[in-house]
């Protein structure tokens, strides 16, 4: 008869005991996490042509679509994976809360058919969100693609550098006479060429999003010349990035900028040498105030904040509390959905506060709201400002719940995300194609380098090597 006592342990424990004149079996482990060695690439090629943005959302869409190739082909492989299931796991949360909200916003939006399409169209960016955070998740794919970056955005600087002092960017000088070779006009239009008040780079006068973009990728280029050498490196590309960020003219890039600072240079200057620093850019921001027009106009704009009149406040904020009050009126009509993703310019016109009046932006109605929360839920209403805070929820957690060492290799993703998103400033779009797609590029490289497994023994020693 047998022993009562013996547990499902051991009688499991004496299954998976060798039999006699058998050697040992090693225990069985998950495959190893390599990523994918050609997803940098990708996602580099994606960075470094945003100065064209219909040739970088071709890349996004072929990536998107090489990436399903990938997956498909990798069932048949039983060989190391792509992502470890967290990082599958949080990249597939954080798209949901981004898309879902535009999905459901398309019930009753003020233009369905386009509230539709935008849901169809961003479907991409979920397998090119695998992707980048495939790129993230071995320790040779970080050093690729984060120092990529750094590479990338640390030559957009000093192109802008050579713009402040020659007036002309030598990058967007070549790439405008390339577009001009080829067809028989240039990047941009000459209205656009002759309405440039600020510094627009590689971007173009067309395009004149270069401080946010600078600021918001910033920490790649300021912990990777942190990392190289030390506090030298910090702080000259602290005032390499800082001069074109000022001179680029968006004061919402400048409080990206502040952010960080205070929360990258805190930790390596300490708080006392951190003070030291910002009194230093004050004074040198009072010094660009004399020497440069364009900063001297949006300094004098913006002491106008303290008027008491609701018309200096909306000079100072170049004409936005009246779309925020636009947006509020939007909020109230449509209050669980809102009025459509991107559908803000449609429903303008109907809660326009001051109809008729000439606005401070130029002809036609806003075409967004200008503020994260009030275009999350103007656009998407109350369910789709739930699942944004449902999504920075599960990436607050990622990062509560990981050890040391992972959020050391994800600082400069996750610095970049959260003052991209950071809700007490102005931003751009973020349900549109060029500042949506950016936004999620973060939040795909956040959640893979935070949540990449430690590397395997192999490629301990082959990067020993």
């Amino acid at each position: 008869m047998p022993n009562s006592s013996t547990s499902p342990q051991t009688s499991a424990a004496a299954a998976d005991a060798p039999l006699a004149g058998e050697s040992p079996r090693a225990p069985s482990r998950p495959p190893d996490i390599v990523g994918w060695r050609w997803a940098p690439v990708w996602v580099l090629a994606y960075v470094g042509l945003l100065f064209a943005p219909g040739v970088a959302e071709a890349v996004l869409s072929l990536g998107a679509v090489t990436m399903l190739v990938k997956l498909v082909l990798q069932r048949y492989n039983t060989g190391a994976r792509l992502l470890s299931d967290p990082a599958w796991a949080l990249t597939s949360a954080l798209f949901a809360a981004y898309w879902l909200p535009e999905l459901v916003s398309a019930i009753d939006a003020v233009d369905p058919g386009r509230a539709l399409r935008e849901a169809a169209v961003d479907l991409r960016y979920l397998p090119f969100l695998w992707l980048v955070a495939a790129a993230v998740a071995s320790a040779r794919g970080r050093r690729t693609t984060f120092g990529g970056l750094a590479i990338i955005l640390s030559v957009w600087t000093v192109d802008a550098l050579l713009q402040g002092i020659s007036g002309t960017s030598p990058l967007f000088f070549a790439i405008d006479a390339l577009k001009h070779s080829i067809s028989d006009h240039g990047m941009c239009s000459a209205a656009e060429m002759a309405m440039v008040d600020r510094l627009g780079g590689i971007l173009g006068p067309c395009n004149l999003k270069l401080g946010q973009v600078i600021a918001s990728f910033s920490p790649f280029v300021l912990y990777a010349a942190a990392r190289r050498y030390g506090i030298a490196g910090w702080l000259a590309a602290t005032a390499a990035v800082g001069i074109v960020v000022v001179l680029a003219g968006s004061r919402a890039s400048w409080i990206t900028f502040a952010l960080v600072l205070l929360f990258s240079g805190w930790r390596l200057l300490g708080v006392k040498r951190l003070l030291l620093l910002f009194a230093t850019g004050l004074v040198a921001l009072m010094v660009l105030n004399l020497t440069s027009t364009q900063v001297h106009d949006r300094l004098v704009r913006t002491a106008q904040f303290v008027s008491a009149d609701l018309a200096g406040v909306d000079t100072a904020l170049s004409g936005r509390t009246r779309i925020w009050r636009a947006a509020i009126c939007m909020v109230g009509e449509h209050p669980l959905n809102g009025v459509g993703a991107r559908g803000f310019r449609e429903a303008f016109p109907a809660c326009d506060p001051q109809p008729g009046v000439t606005t401070s932006w130029g002809e036609g109605p806003a075409l967004h709201a200008h503020q994260l929360l009030l275009e999350v839920l103007s656009e998407t209403g109350a369910f789709g400002l739930l699942m944004w805070l449902a999504g920075a929820a599960l990436a607050w957690r990622a990062w509560v719940f990981a050890d040391a060492v992972a959020r050391e290799r994800a600082r400069p993703a996750m610095l970049a995300l959260v003052v991209t998103v950071f809700p007490f400033n102005t931003h751009l779009a973020f349900y549109s194609t060029f500042w949506g797609g950016l936004t999620l590029l973060l939040a795909a490289l956040y959640a893979g380098s935070l949540l990449a497994q430690p590397p395997s023994d192999n490629e301990t020693r082959s990067s020993s090597l």
